[in-house]
């Protein structure tokens, strides 16, 4: 059984901003799976607000861009009572399909969802909360519908990102559903490509890093300062885990949530909302980048969702990793703190905040804690 104490990772080397030092853990496997950060529900909504009057070309030409998927008929019946409290979940995915442009980050079979978040939104709709689920986190997966017809058997003890690669995103929701006993009211899914996209439409992403960064990994290699981030630049920092932290997707976690935050800032403050050419490209490829659930697909579907969420900004977010912590049998994997972790989805089943009590003891916490993740700034 595997000693995870702090005096058995080893020496704490140096990192990046804001100070202290990053813990190690014991040493890990290089994987060579790649992670996409996926723009939270609001901001891909944000993008494609409209406003009030498209022409009747483009609003076609946007809603014929999305991708959906009819999780009510993949799903049935048997799922958690949809609480009626006015809040809304969203499971948002991150997905390494290395089809079509993205096959120059590396070989892999089918895709993952190597990002995946919990997005509460409140009944007031003025704060909204998110809850990270590590893609290594050890699960117990429902039975799943694949996408030939044919069904896998539920199973013990599989890393959660390998629900998407058996049965798709309806898969994810279904052991998200199993593990949290929440309703997933909707679904956004994103990919490398669109991720990069994103980012270039609004002009990059401004961080500031107190130490360099040189993943060979993630291609991400910067010296110490400020930077305004292109789209491929951006992709690389989010996926960058050996040059930050314990090297763990715990440390990556926390580098995400940083990033989100300084999207969200940006989203609001370079005025795509004012701009309505700006903001036409804008929704045009967030349009074509994400995929979502039958509920989100229409432009006036997320135009209402953008619309109910367009005064929370980034301070009235909170950003959580589902408490874990090592497992026993793997040091590379973790399992959910069962008492915590309920503690943290009955906060959200009854539209509340979660309680710091919930992230006690927490692996998650510890390695975030003592992480250091670049300074990011508004970006213009």
């Amino acid at each position: 059984m595997p000693d995870n104490s702090a005096a058995d990772r080893g020496p704490r080397p140096p990192r990046i901003s804001r100070g202290g030092k990053g813990r190690r853990r014991k040493p890990r496997e290089r994987s060579r799976r790649r992670t996409a950060l996926v723009v939270s529900a609001w901001a891909v909504a944000a993008i494609v607000v409209v406003g009030g009057g498209l022409a009747g070309f483009a609003y076609a030409k946007l809603n014929g861009n999305l991708t959906s998927v009819d999780l009510d008929a993949k799903l049935g019946a048997d799922r958690p009572e949809d609480v009626d409290n006015g809040s809304l979940d969203i499971l948002v995915l991150g997905s390494d399909s290395r089809s079509g442009d993205n096959a120059k980050y590396g070989a892999e079979d089918g895709a993952r969802s190597d990002t995946a978040m919990v997005v509460h939104l409140y009944d007031d709709r003025k704060k909204a909360s998110v809850v990270s689920i590590p893609r290594d986190t050890l699960v117990s997966r429902p039975s799943c519908v694949q996408e030939d017809g044919a069904t896998t058997p539920a199973a013990e003890r599989v890393m959660f990102n390998s629900a998407y690669s058996t049965g798709g995103p309806a898969c994810s929701v279904k052991t998200v559903e199993a593990m949290t006993g929440i309703r997933i009211d909707h679904f956004v899914e994103v990919d490398f490509t669109g991720f990069k996209k994103l980012i270039d439409k609004l002009g990059g992403v401004e961080i500031t890093t107190t130490e360099s960064i040189d993943d060979p990994d993630s291609h991400l290699k910067l010296s110490a300062g400020t930077h305004t981030l292109n789209g491929e630049q951006a992709l690389g920092l989010v996926r960058t885990r050996h040059a930050i932290g314990d090297g763990s997707d715990l440390g990556r976690i926390k580098l995400q949530q940083t990033f989100i935050r300084a999207l969200l800032e940006q989203v609001k403050d370079i005025g795509v909302f004012s701009s309505p050419t700006r903001l036409y490209g804008l929704a045009d490829t967030a349009t074509s980048s994400i995929t979502t659930d039958k509920g989100l697909s229409s432009v006036t579907d997320l135009m209402n969702l953008a619309k109910s969420v367009r005064s929370i900004g980034s301070n009235d977010i909170q950003m959580v990793t589902l408490p874990v912590t090592y497992d026993t049998q793997d040091p590379n994997r973790v399992v959910p703190l069962t008492a915590q972790a309920d503690e943290v989805w009955a906060a959200l089943k009854a539209d509340q905040a979660i309680p710091k009590s919930a992230l006690k003891n927490s692996a998650a916490e510890e390695t975030q804690k003592n992480d250091t993740t670049p300074d990011t700034a508004n970006a213009g």
